[in-house]
């Protein structure tokens, strides 16, 4: 797939309008899916988050279609709708990330269990190892900042800054962008 930029004039479609003037969704989503996977992209850093983002915003644009199709400008809407979708799952990120830490109340939900499970992995992945472990062995394992510096093999200053290092970084990857 090649990357379009995010400025390019409107779209041109098979009918000769632009996207703002589509007759059919069909017509609508050929017009905006590239434009918009493109500014997900750039927005997120990864592709497979875009894809979803955008699956999501043009299944809540179709399931509205008939209002949004007699909108002057569509595209702006399924953007709107984007940006709120990503906001939405950085906001479920943040929550997980403090359910994690013993911040927030646990869900009984257990899909909503899975989804924190998700998020804090997600949160955790990109971490330095001796950060991760830390946050691991105080914030999940529940150990002290001396018991896991005897775990693993450190004194407890270095897990309690490793720790609150992790926490911020964590912390500033689950905020919401706003």
């Amino acid at each position: 797939m090649s990357v379009h930029s995010i400025h390019d004039a409107p779209s041109e479609r098979a009918g000769g309008g632009t996207a703002g003037s589509a007759d059919t969704f069909e017509d609508f989503f050929a017009a905006t899916n590239a434009r918009l996977f493109t500014a997900l992209w750039l927005v997120t850093g990864d592709r497979h988050e875009a894809e979803e983002i955008a699956q999501d915003a043009f299944l809540r644009v179709l399931e509205r279609w008939d209002r949004v199709g007699q909108l002057d400008n569509p595209e702006s809407y399924v953007f709107r709708t984007a940006m709120n979708v990503f906001r939405n799952r950085y906001r479920r990120a943040a929550l997980a990330v403090r359910r994690s830490i013993s911040l927030a109340p646990h869900a009984s939900d257990e899909l909503a269990a899975v989804e924190d499970r998700d998020e804090v992995i997600r949160l955790l992945r990109p971490l330095p190892p001796r950060q991760r472990a830390a946050v691991v062995a105080t914030s999940i394992l529940d150990l002290s900042a001396e018991e896991a510096g005897r775990v693993l093999g450190m004194r407890s200053a270095t897990v309690r800054a490793l720790t609150s290092r992790a926490r911020t970084r964590m912390k500033d990857e689950a905020v919401d962008p706003r």
